[in-house]
């Protein structure tokens, strides 16, 4: 056990002896540990925050404490465990929810809730459709939540600001590449009116801001043994967004059929049976909470969410692949095609995934 991250640990409220700490997960973007005390005590997660990702940490941990605390209300109220079905931040020992060491890294613990299941990858119908259940379940908990949250990533999945950045990235041309990419470009230009009609409809509320997770993958939600849904985790991008984006995020992560930077793009697409499955498992949760023009959108999201990242990815890969790790030079622009192929597929078959969710919506609403 290291002493610095004793010492560091030491600094809030725990129960209990710390008996070890050790490195948990490979997270990829910040570091996290596991804390284990004594018999009769709880386990705590400590993580180092990333500073350079989230620039207001104290806010962003704000944000989860009100967003945790209603939600183990809400749990308390209807009779669950609130220490299992919510995360529980711990505070330091002088009441802040964050600590900041002498080299300016900002740490934060929370109970570590154990006797559980994660899942790396969703790779059934199944499991999709608990997924979408988790995070349908997670938005219904906060419909009632009422009180400012900050933005933790300003201009997260806003493609008006996308489409700044983009811009730039095409006049300065960093690593000279731009000339070599007039198809890619053409694939990001073409669609641009339509994307920001989309949001525009965000920017004047008739799509209405809600509370949203913003990282939906399968491994943010924790499973009980028998397999049911028990709380959804890592709220470091919880704020105030479309409930449609944590939608569209989950369908480009649950359904492509490939890799993300999958080079034989014969091997990607959307797997409508995978977009039939997590939809029906959110909208059991959602449906009754949604507005129609929500609904009617959802399809839309995915494509939405799988074109800002299209051009996330080639954008950097213009700019000289400065933000996002690379394991060769080209694989900034793999990823483009992939997942251009992904967003291809998603547009062939977008009127069957719009049958899909009116059916699914109707049969869920009261």
């Amino acid at each position: 056990m290291k002493p610095e991250l004793q010492a560091i640990a030491a600094r809030f409220a725990l129960q209990g002896t710390i008996l070890s700490i050790d490195s948990l997960g490979e997270g990829f973007i910040n570091d996290t540990f596991l804390i284990r005390t004594g018999s009769g005590t709880p386990d705590y997660i400590l993580q180092r925050k990333n500073k350079e990702v989230f620039p207001d940490v104290p806010a962003m941990m704000e944000n989860i404490r009100k967003v945790t605390e209603h939600i183990r209300r809400r749990v308390a109220a209807q009779g669950g465990d609130p220490q299992r079905e919510a995360m529980t931040v711990i505070p330091t020992r002088d009441g802040a929810l964050c600590h900041l060491d002498p080299q300016g890294e900002y740490w934060a613990v929370s109970i570590f809730i154990d006797n559980t299941i994660s899942y790396n990858k969703a790779d059934s119908p199944e499991l999709a459709r608990k997924g979408g259940e988790g995070i349908g379940r997670f938005q219904s908990q906060l419909a009632d939540f009422d009180e400012p949250l900050a933005e933790t990533i300003p201009g997260f999945h806003n493609i008006r600001h996308r489409f700044v950045q983009w811009d730039e990235a095409l006049e300065r041309d960093a690593a000279h590449r731009k000339a070599s990419l007039a198809r890619e470009i053409g694939w990001i230009e073409e669609r641009r009116t339509e994307m920001l009609d989309f949001w525009s409809l965000v920017e004047q509320g008739t799509i209405p801001a809600r509370v949203t997770h913003n990282d939906t993958k399968i491994n943010n939600i924790l499973f009980d043994r028998q397999g049911n849904v028990l709380c959804v985790i890592d709220l470091d991008t919880v704020m105030r967004s479309t409930s449609l984006n944590d939608f569209g995020d989950a369908i480009r992560s649950y359904c492509n059929t490939g890799d993300e930077d999958d080079r034989d793009l014969a091997r990607v697409g959307m797997s409508l049976e995978m977009f039939r499955a997590y939809t029906e498992g959110y909208l059991s949760q959602r449906a009754a909470q949604l507005l129609p023009v929500e609904t009617e959108h959802l399809s839309f999201a995915a494509r939405y969410i799988t074109y800002e990242q299209v051009l996330r990815f080639l954008m950097d890969y213009i700019d000289g692949d400065k933000y996002y790790k690379i394991k060769y030079p080209e694989h900034n622009l793999v990823r483009t095609h992939a997942q251009y192929r992904l967003l291809q597929s998603i547009e062939e078959q977008y009127s069957d995934m719009c049958r899909i969710v009116a059916q699914t919506a109707d049969k869920y609403r009261p």
